[in-house]
């Protein structure tokens, strides 16, 4: 999750790293050169006035201003559709959350409060402590895990159950979380170890039990369900990397465990129930001595280190290895300090221990938390599933959510068996699934192609590669992303989370933004665009222009024969962000209208019980006209648009033609405006009860944009929200669970 496009204090900015500088092309296409003229986007706006009532908006749908179809009919007649039956949410800029009449949203569990009954309230002034036994910040990717009456997990409980809550991290400016501490922490080295203590136990996951009370929700802070697990906690390796030489460290010279979870995004839900989540922007976190290359021999390691963004001189984030000389500080410095050939004696590997899907049992508090090493080391979004079959492997797939970062999929040795929707020891079936199999990455081609390419020993490319020799297959799972680059994967516009249409198997993937793709690039980290990432144009936020491709787009890929095992599959682009009035040319290639115009897609997931696809966004190319949000889209199916041609105009005064390929036009019952969030807000998380009848969503970081110096004066705070929808104490802004509900009790947006 980031705002690449927002203030210069802000902290969540740190997905728009890029230090992919392999030499991939994208596509292997030669793009025709014809004389043409450069044309700008953006119109005018248009903000509709929005009336709220408490956490509830009320809003008029907002009017067409529809450009012209610039899709093609062909491939495949579109499945019947299921029409949205709710009216269109129009775009706020007030600091609330606004949902469609007919519909309630409440605030559930928010940053700070107690997980058990001995913990007292949130004070909400920066004195509180006790944060392992609180809920965490920046309330991210969310599950829910039914209950039955007697407390045993239950597939279609409705009305009680778990909610297991990525806490991804802080809002800070200049190292400190500073809403977290009184007068707004130290921004100077060294921290204190005190102010430190309280920011890594805000990070990691939490548990909760949650039940309907009438018609209201509740969450249980009693509950002997609730846990947090933190950057501190033990937490074991699996798959072909557990052991590798390139895990030892000091806490673990058998490179059998780590230590904590860390900067969790994403997430997923096993077919065998358990909780999947992804530890996306890690890197940061540590920090690198500026003579480092040196005291490791300038050693394969560097590569790697280098390749996951942290060079030599590196600085970390929070400052976190300065809070003492305890070890729990130490380890955030990844320099080479000990005489030691292992690294068994100093923190050197502690970075090969993040960067993984973490699978957690969230019935059972006795079971092991294990970091799934199979499916590669990156900076990990959500983690969607193949629809189930009988006998077939399951494909669990994946994006890197950096700029120009790729598209993987997992594919399980074993097949599967329906005895395991329901087992007995949930963690070993995961054992049985997710550590061992074949792990691939993207390649598309110009023409609506595609290719997985398997990274193995197996694969010449990858045994060959010059810039760096891999030793075996776990090197290859730690060093993902240089096993990628090995065999020419296609560099896209910033993976962020997957989902996977119920309807058809049919895998969506939400590209956020890229400020690097450019007609006339330069430098190693620019790149022009291509068939699947096809737009590179200017975008004016105010006075300031925002250039590459700062609305996203969604994209959507089918598999080819072989189902969940393919090596092949056919895209297209089903979805691009933009403003209804920008160019539909070469921007607004969907034809938004305004009622469904969006920047920057985040958050993606399809509804198992109303085939929904609930689409949130994490801005900062928008936020002068509408904060945050999330809609609600009843996608067709790839092949159901046509081909389009981008005509960029370069520099020396020719044309770069780029051919694209547009999912059908939505309809306005297809794709509407859902919600929108209260200022500086991400909207991030979703889960829904087996009946469809409450949704949870999470709000994270409202109100990021406010100013330390302004900590003193809540009215110079950016959002008081949920303050300011009567929850809790104090005025400090805080991350949020919510819930929605239908007034009449129906489904949630059917």
């Amino acid at each position: 999750m980031n705002k690449p496009n927002g203030p210069a204090h802000s902290s969540i900015g740190h997905d728009d790293e890029d230090s992919n500088t392999s030499s991939n092309e994208h596509f292997n296409t030669v793009l025709s050169a014809r004389l043409s003229r450069r044309s700008l986007l953006r119109g005018g706006f248009a903000t509709a006035a929005t009336a709220v009532l408490g956490a509830t908006g009320l809003a008029a749908c907002g009017g067409d201003n529809d450009g012209p179809d610039v899709s093609l009919p062909v491939g495949p007649t579109p499945q019947p559709e299921r029409l949205l039956a709710f009216s269109a949410v129009s775009k706020s800029l007030a600091d609330t959350v606004v949902v469609p009449a007919g519909y309630t949203a409440s605030v559930l569990f928010a940053l700070g409060d107690p997980m058990t009954a001995s913990t007292p309230a949130f004070k909400n002034d920066g004195t509180d402590g006790d944060f392992e036994q609180r809920a965490g910040d920046h309330h991210d990717g969310m599950e829910f895990f039914g209950l039955s009456a007697a407390g045993t997990p239950s597939a279609s409980s409705a009305e009680r159950g778990l909610l297991a809550i990525n806490h991804e991290a802080t809002t800070d400016e200049q190292r400190s979380s500073f809403f977290l501490h009184p007068t707004g922490g130290t921004t100077t080295l060294p921290r204190p170890g005190a102010e430190v203590d309280k920011e890594v136990a805000l990070h990691g996951i939490g548990v909760i039990e949650v039940r309907k009370n009438g018609s209201a929700w509740q969450y249980l802070k009693e509950s002997s369900f609730n846990r947090r697990l933190t950057a501190l906690s033990d937490i074991e390796l699996s798959g072909p990397a557990r052991g590798n030489a390139l895990l030892v460290t000091k806490y673990s010279p058998t490179g059998l465990k780590t230590r904590g979870t860390l900067n969790n995004c994403g997430t997923g839900k096993t077919p065998w129930g358990t909780f999947l989540t992804g530890e996306e922007n890690w890197g940061g976190y540590f920090t690198r001595g500026s003579a480092d290359d040196a005291a490791r021999g300038n050693g394969k390691d560097v590569v790697s280190l280098k390749r996951y963004g942290r060079n030599q001189g590196a600085t970390s984030r929070h400052g976190w290895e300065t809070g003492g000389a305890d070890d729990k500080y130490a380890r955030w410095n990844i320099s080479k300090l000990g005489a030691s050939t292992d690294g068994s004696d100093d923190y050197r590997n502690e970075m090969n221990g993040m960067g993984y899907i973490v699978e957690i049992d969230p019935y059972d508090k006795a079971k092991a938390v294990k970091k799934r090493t199979a499916l590669g080391r990156f900076a990990h979004e959500s983690a969607a599933f193949s629809l189930p079959t009988a006998g077939q492997p399951l494909a669990v797939y994946m994006g890197d959510d950096s700029r120009n970062e790729y598209i993987y999929k997992f594919v399980s040795t074993a097949t599967w068996s329906a005895t395991d929707a329901t087992p007995a020891d949930r963690i070993a079936t995961g054992d049985k699934y997710l550590d061992s199999g074949k792990l691939y990455v993207a390649k598309l081609n110009a023409d609506g192609s595609g290719q997985w390419i398997e990274l193995s020993l197996s694969n010449p490319l990858v045994a060959g590669y010059g810039a760096y020799k891999f030793a075996d297959l776990g090197d290859i799972m730690v060093n993902a992303r240089l096993a990628a680059d090995a065999v020419g994967a296609t560099k896209m516009d910033r993976p962020e989370w997957c989902s996977v249409n119920p309807k058809n198997g049919e895998i969506y993937f939400s590209l956020t933004n890229n400020s690097n793709r450019s007609v006339d690039p330069s430098g190693s980290s620019q790149l022009a665009p291509d068939s699947a990432n096809p737009r590179a144009y200017t975008d004016m936020k105010g006075t300031s222009s925002q250039k590459g491709n700062p609305n996203g787009h969604i994209l959507r890929m089918k598999e080819g024969t072989g189902g969940s095992a393919a090596t092949s599959f056919t895209w297209d682009v089903y979805l691009f962000g933009a403003e209804s009035t920008a160019d539909s040319s070469k921007v607004n290639l969907s034809s938004l209208t305004a009622d469904q115009d969006f920047s920057s897609p985040d958050g993606l997931a399809f509804s198992p019980y109303t085939g929904i696809c609930w689409i949130q966004t994490d801005d900062g190319a928008y936020t002068d006209v509408t904060n945050c949000m999330m809609l609600a889209a009843v996608p067709g199916q790839v092949g159901d648009g046509g081909k389009v041609t981008l005509n960029h105009a370069t520099a020396a005064g020719g044309t770069l033609a780029v051919d694209t390929y547009v999912g059908k036009k939505a309809a306005p019952d297809t794709l509407k405006r859902f919600l929108v969030g209260p200022v500086g807000s991400e909207i991030t998380g979703i889960a829904e009860t087996p009946d469809g009848k409450a949704m949870f969503v999470n709000i994270q970081h409202p109100g990021e944009t406010t100013a330390q110096a302004n900590l003193a004066d809540p009215t110079k705070y950016t959002s008081q929200w949920p303050a300011n929808a009567g929850y809790g104490a104090g005025k400090r802004p805080r991350s949020a669970t919510i819930v929605i509900t239908k007034n009449d009790g129906g489904r949630i947006g059917s």
